[in-house]
């Protein structure tokens, strides 16, 4: 069950980190729940707008759940939106630690709308160093490499298996591949849901 779970996650997440001009009509919503009327969702965005959400009567949710970088170790699966720095490395904005079962999600690196200008990389950790300042990861996807410089006021992450049970007035969310009803409503199959209050910072 879970690992069907995490395999429909995979494509769900995939969707999220991907910037592909065929989606183009698709966009990220990301922001807080601040109503709930049955598979309808009222959201506060980042941005400062008011969206009303129609989901899934059975919706694939994921949990958004705080992390550590003690959590991630040699050969982790990770995602990072990052900015490009001068010496061709990046810093990472967020790092997302993925399950095993979705080892390979999304990999590769390309370019993220986090902010402008930021890039998205899902790659195994091949190489670790901390120091006082940050952290650097190697990170090595098929046909490159990438050096992320990750500051110790980096938000860290992992992904769980979630319910409707967490869809819940002050949620922190991020619903990507959301498209835009002709009524002016979104329409949403998938949501990630920050877990006690966290806000997903991808």
């Amino acid at each position: 069950m879970r690992a069907n779970f995490w395999r429909a996650a995979g494509v769900f997440i995939a969707l999220v980190f991907l910037s592909v001009p065929a989606l183009a009509q698709q966009t990220t919503l990301r922001g807080r729940i601040t109503a709930i009327d049955g598979t309808k969702l009222v959201i506060l965005t980042r941005g400062g707008d008011t969206v009303s959400v129609r989901i899934d009567k059975a919706p694939r949710i994921t949990l958004v759940v705080k992390a550590a970088l003690t959590d991630i170790d040699q050969n982790s699966f990770v995602g990072t939106a990052a900015m490009p720095q001068a010496d061709g490395s990046v810093k990472a904005l967020e790092v997302h630690i993925f399950p095993p079962a979705m080892r390979g999600t999304g990999e590769g690196t390309r370019d993220f709308d986090l902010q402008p200008g930021s890039t998205m990389t899902n790659a195994t950790v091949t190489g670790l160093a901390s120091a006082a300042t940050e952290t650097t990861l190697t990170l090595t996807y098929p046909g490159g490499t990438k050096i992320v410089q990750v500051p110790p006021t980096t938000p860290i992450v992992r992904f769980e298996p979630g319910s409707a049970t967490d869809l819940v007035v002050g949620a922190g969310v991020n619903l990507g591949g959301a498209i835009k009803a002709a009524d002016g409503i979104y329409d949403a199959t998938r949501v990630s849901v920050g877990k006690d209050g966290l806000v997903p910072p991808m």
